[in-house]
């Protein structure tokens, strides 16, 4: 018995659509009774939320394509500013007609502006009669746009007194949308994180032709035992299940196993699935590299470039910030004058240093400098002249904010602040190259 029910669509459209949005009936079951007939008002604004890889953005274009509703799907992110956003939806409403007309360039700079040239695309694409649908993912990016565009878009109904709804996909919660000055209230719905049986029942129906539908089902089962506690994300399950199908086959193809040797195949692919955890969300490697290592039995470390472990992208001048904080660290300040200056003169070794040039400052850990013995460093190995402004001191700051340099002390006037270098040699070595 199917579990999507509508009077207004055809029985065919919506079993179509329960076969394309597997473990996702409810939450479709409630988009549709919330949306009602195609010529019925639906409420103005509805705000989806759920973490990452949840089905928002696939369930919502799915269900409006499937059942041919007229609608408008726009990545904020894509369309960082107001005026872009705008424009794009204006775009998109052009081509929701049955004409096939060419969409001509639209230019539209307030607000009031685009709410006169909505009505008037609305007007001119015969599209009263049923709800248009404006879909914002990423909708977290309109907080970052004037403060007018989230109220506005909640009401948009009200503003142009058209049949139009407008549904806000975001990762977070509606309470850190909400204005101080409130605003309309859209209708929320969760989205929530896909079990491991949804994941099991989601990824089986993917399975090769050449193989059976158990087969590849203990595959995923095997997988999932491996992955589900330290990834949930749908996309990065899928890619892992298509990576390492070929090494799971592989007993099989050399006709050392069937189908049903479950532990001869579990002890084929542990191995290679333990070297695969190390990728995981990484993409430290390609897929055609991560293949050429499965054939060559490999280690992931045998590849050419550093781990993205142990690598960062940071700034310009913040990477020589941190390679001067951790030669303040691990080198004695006795020892600057003879590595940063040219001219330093004789240096004489004295019984001090003698006594202890075979112990690595590495093993001692490493030691607090002064801010201002950060900056003569870094002004030494920089090539160019740099100038201490207020960027150089942001930077430093954001550098203590990500834990790759810790504050030591309390930071009072007498005594600046104090640093330490929190990083490894490794890290160090990958940010200088």
């Amino acid at each position: 018995m199917p579990n999507l029910e509508h009077p207004a669509y055809a029985a065919a459209d919506l079993l179509h659509l329960e076969s394309l949005v597997p473990c996702r009936e409810s939450q479709v079951s409630m988009l549709l009774s919330i949306f009602g007939e195609r010529q019925q008002f639906s409420f103005p604004s509805i705000f989806i939320y759920g973490h990452t890889s949840s089905g928002k953005t696939y369930v919502m274009q799915t269900l409006l394509t499937t059942l041919q509703l007229p609608h408008v799907f726009v990545n904020c992110m894509e369309y960082f500013t107001s005026r872009l956003l705008l424009e794009e939806i204006l775009i998109q409403l052009q081509s929701c007609s049955s004409d096939a007309e060419q969409t001509s360039p639209v230019h539209c700079d307030t607000l009031n502006d685009f709410v006169r040239l909505f009505k008037q695309a609305v007007a001119s694409r015969e599209l009263q009669d049923q709800t248009l649908y404006i879909v914002l993912d990423r909708a977290e990016q309109l907080r970052e746009m004037e403060a007018n565009i989230l109220p506005a878009f909640l009401r948009l109904q009200e503003l142009t007194d058209r049949n139009v709804t407008v549904v806000l996909l975001s990762e977070i919660v509606w309470e850190l949308f909400r204005p101080n000055v409130g605003c309309f209230e859209p209708f929320t719905m969760y989205f929530p994180d896909y079990s491991i049986g949804h994941l099991q029942k989601i990824l089986s129906q993917n399975h090769p032709p050449e193989y059976s539908a158990d087969f590849y089902a203990a595959y995923i089962n095997i997988l999932l035992g491996v992955f589900y506690m330290v990834c949930r994300d749908l996309k990065e399950l899928r890619h892992l299940a298509a990576l390492n199908f070929a090494k799971y086959c592989e007993p099989v193809v050399r006709g050392e196993a069937n189908e049903r040797d479950t532990r001869k195949l579990w002890k084929n692919i542990e191995p290679h699935l333990k070297k695969a955890m190390q990728t995981v969300y990484l993409r430290e490697i390609s897929s055609s590299q991560w293949e050429r290592l499965q054939h060559d039995g490999g280690e992931p470390g045998q590849l050419k470039g550093l781990s993205a472990h142990t690598h960062v992208e940071l700034p310009y001048y913040s990477k020589f910030l941190l390679i001067a904080a951790y030669l303040a660290s691990y080198n004695p300040v006795r020892t600057d004058k003879r590595f940063f200056l040219k001219h330093h003169g004789k240096i004489r070794k004295t019984n001090f240093m003698k006594k202890h040039e075979k112990t690595s400052n590495h093993l001692l850990g490493p030691k607090p400098f002064p801010l201002d013995r950060l900056l003569a460093i870094l002004y030494s190995i920089v090539d160019n002249r740099v100038a201490p402004t207020a960027n150089i001191f942001s930077q430093i700051t954001s550098l203590v904010t990500l834990q790759l340099l810790s504050m030591v002390g309390q930071n009072d006037q007498l005594d600046g602040p104090r640093y330490k270098c929190t990083v490894s040699l490794d890290f160090i070595r990958a940010i200088a190259r």
